[in-house]
């Protein structure tokens, strides 16, 4: 069967796609989710995997040629022996290489053994795996499926949704053809690469479910295992029972090897940001059979106990009922967004030194200007224009004048980054948070900032925010006064250190000196602050940063604006 590969969609607002590199050639035999190709967009540089394991028959572009998203690159033969056609089809007399041939797949009625719940009669079966969404990440969690078994799926028709520590997607099909199987239920955590679902593409496929087991749950060996002779871990309910983030499958490995949270907090971590992988569980597990662990000195005891804050380690108890608040409550659990959010809100304030400091800016001009321009805007670009990316200009031009403020701590050392990445707090529709990143902010106009403002958050509310779209950010702005709060006291975005507040926008009367005249006038006032992690940034550079924030903000109006 020949499958088409695709340019592939690497964000919304994305049309095309240059090939920078094919690492396979015609003939060559390839691996489902083998790198076949790189490819470069206006937004990221990338390698793009195979969808299907087969021989890569025939490339339809070369390098360096830019394609139209959605476009065919390429064709892969999944059966029987692959020829490989020549790149000028006209020629005749081309020699015609034969690549090797693919074991060929039994063609006989194929039985799905959940339960005995559905047989199905096809032969091409593709495999679907828990996708590698950025580069740190090891595995992800199920959230939704969006098709059932024997359901048509188109290729690049969303399957499934799944969460990262990084971000929440949606998965497409990699081919066209029925979801056959399921192999993951909704809230399991697994492994990148694992298959989680198959899909047939040979037509004629049917699959049979018996009525009375359509619903039934299905089951995975980690799911059969039985973990109740094993130590508790205790409840992660309690935000209190620790320090560090520990991804929900490191949670699964401590809680069925009974390894507490306190004892978690002891492993070194070798991931992203110093998190610990499930390789560092395994090695430390290793190690603990091998070797008991020494008792720690009186002199060391209390080195931890100074370098650390005590942390209260609740006994497991059971799951509270409303009857214990009395008949007028209702419990609502966290979802994953919310405990992954208050866990790096905690981490964050037990991090960094926190302080605020505050200042007002007279941002009538701006005001002015927006409502003047507003509507020309929205013709020419198709979207509203806001007060955000103003403020955003603000902020790179107060961090440009004060770079040291664009930093980032790494043990006893300071990181200074050359170019300001801007994160952009954005709320989503389910009350949660998360934070965008504008890459190398400082390069763009009131405009540019407009466009990447617009684009990131409305693929964070539609879920079509890539890895790399929240991941790299130096300084972040939140908007504080989007109801009407005329400032606050923002957390730091860990691992940044500072971060700007940006409150609501009210008149308000002023003195202004008019012709040596002290005068009251009704102007647009706006609270402006920066929240600086004083371990590394003293009130002077803050205070420094904050005023030429202001002074960036005051200085926009009719004759200096440019879009």
């Amino acid at each position: 069967m020949k499958v088409e590969v695709l340019m592939p969609k690497m964000g919304e607002s994305l049309q095309e796609g240059t090939i920078l590199k094919w690492l396979k050639n015609e003939g060559d035999v390839v691996e489902r989710d083998e790198m076949i190709l790189e490819i470069s967009t206006d937004k990221v540089d990338t390698e793009v995997p195979s969808p299907v394991s087969g021989v890569l028959t025939q490339i339809l572009f070369p390098e360096n040629e830019t394609v139209e998203v959605g476009k065919v690159i390429a064709y892969i033969e999944t059966e029987g022996k692959a020829e490989v056609k020549p790149k000028d089809e006209a020629n005749n007399t081309q020699e015609v290489k034969t690549a090797p041939p693919v074991t060929e797949k039994p063609e006989p009625k194929i039985e799905i053994k959940r339960d005995e719940t559905a047989t199905v009669s096809g032969a091409s079966v593709v495999d679907v795996v828990m996708p590698k969404m950025g580069e740190s990440l090891q595995e992800g969690t199920i959230l939704k499926w969006l098709k059932k078994e024997g359901e048509s799926v188109e290729r690049d028709e969303m399957i499934l949704e799944i969460s990262t520590d990084k971000v929440d997607t949606e998965v497409p099909s990699p081919v066209s053809g029925i979801l056959i199987q399921l192999l993951a239920n909704e809230g399991d955590t697994v492994e990148v690469g694992k298959v989680i679902a198959k899909i047939s593409t040979a037509e004629g496929t049917i699959v049979t479910k018996p009525a009375e087991t359509q619903e039934h749950q299905m089951e995975t060996p980690e799911s059969k295992q039985d973990l109740s002779a094993q130590p508790a871990i205790p409840q992660e309910s309690n935000q209190l029972t620790s320090n560090r983030f520990y991804s929900p499958l490191v949670k699964s490995i401590a809680k069925a090897e009974g390894i507490s949270f306190a004892e978690l907090d002891t492993i070194k971590g070798t991931g992203s940001e110093g998190r610990v992988t499930k390789n560092d569980v395994l090695n430390y597990l290793e190690n603990r059979k091998k070797a008991p662990v020494a008792p720690a000195s009186v002199s060391e005891q209390k080195k931890i106990e100074v370098s650390k804050p005590p942390i209260h380690q609740p006994q497991p108890t059971p799951l509270v009922s409303p009857s214990a608040f009395g008949a007028e409550v209702e419990i609502i659990p966290m979802d994953r967004v919310r405990q992954l959010i208050a866990e790096h809100m905690i981490y964050s304030k037990q991090t960094s030194a926190h302080v605020t400091s505050v200042a007002e800016a007279d941002v009538t001009g701006i005001v002015k200007y927006r409502e003047k321009h507003k509507s020309e805007f929205e013709k020419r670009e198709g979207f509203k224009l806001t007060f955000t990316p103003f403020f955003a200009k603000a902020a790179v031009d107060g961090v440009r004048a004060f770079p040291k403020v664009n930093v980032s701590v790494d043990g006893k050392n300071i990181i200074l980054h050359k170019r300001i990445h801007l994160s952009v707090a954005t709320a989503l529709e389910d009350g949660n948070l998360i934070v965008p990143v504008i890459k190398n902010a400082d390069a763009l106009s009131i405009s540019g900032l407009a466009r990447s403002v617009y684009d990131l958050s409305t693929r964070a509310r539609s879920k079509k925010l890539n890895p790399d779209d929240v991941q790299g950010g130096t300084f972040t702005i939140t908007n504080v006064g989007t109801f009407g709060t005329l400032f606050g006291t923002p957390v730091i975005n860990q691992p940044q250190t500072a971060i700007m507040g940006i409150g609501a926008i009210k008149k308000r009367p002023v003195v202004k000196e008019i012709d040596g005249e002290d005068l009251i006038v009704v102007r647009h006032i706006a609270f402006v602050s920066i929240t600086y992690d004083h371990r590394v940034i003293d009130g002077q550079l803050a205070g420094q940063c904050l005023a030429a924030i202001v002074k960036s903000l005051e200085s926009m109006n009719e004759n200096t604006i440019s879009l």
